[in-house]
């Protein structure tokens, strides 16, 4: 089993971040690029990934009163993540995701997802910061 994690410092309270990381219609805003995911019934989900072209069944359940989200493969069980808000204090949270590869076929390895994850939580901030100036102003 392989994991990587990565947080990030957004300036948000914590509730509006989770919101916006959790929202279902505005996933691929975030994601990396080439993920698309189709909600199916809750919490059924299809990944789409552009780099294989191939759809993968998944399962995402948002826990609000723990703002967590969940994830993972339906079928295979090769891979599970999981994404944590936490709030820090001045209006601001960190946000943590951890992903794990059970099936070494399923990581793309240590370099692309770090590259991923950064470049995710990068876009999740963005977007934080448009709905929070949006609400604000």
């Amino acid at each position: 089993m392989t994991e990587y994690e990565r947080s990030r410092t957004m300036p948000a309270l914590p509730e509006q971040v989770f919101d916006q990381a959790s929202n279902v219609g505005q996933l691929d805003s975030w994601l990396p690029e080439d993920l698309h995911v189709h909600a199916g019934d809750l919490p059924a989900v299809t990944v789409h990934e552009d780099r294989t072209d191939e759809d993968t069944p998944a399962l995402l359940r948002a826990r609000p009163d723990q703002m967590r989200l969940e994830w993972g493969t339906r079928e295979q069980g090769g891979y599970t993540g999981w994404l944590q808000v936490a709030g820090i204090g001045s209006g601001a949270s960190e946000v943590t995701v951890h992903l794990s590869f059970f099936d070494e076929s399923h990581d793309p390895g240590e370099q692309a997802v770090s590259g991923a994850l950064d470049s995710s939580l990068q876009r999740l901030e963005e977007q934080v910061r448009l709905r929070v100036d949006n609400a604000a102003g």
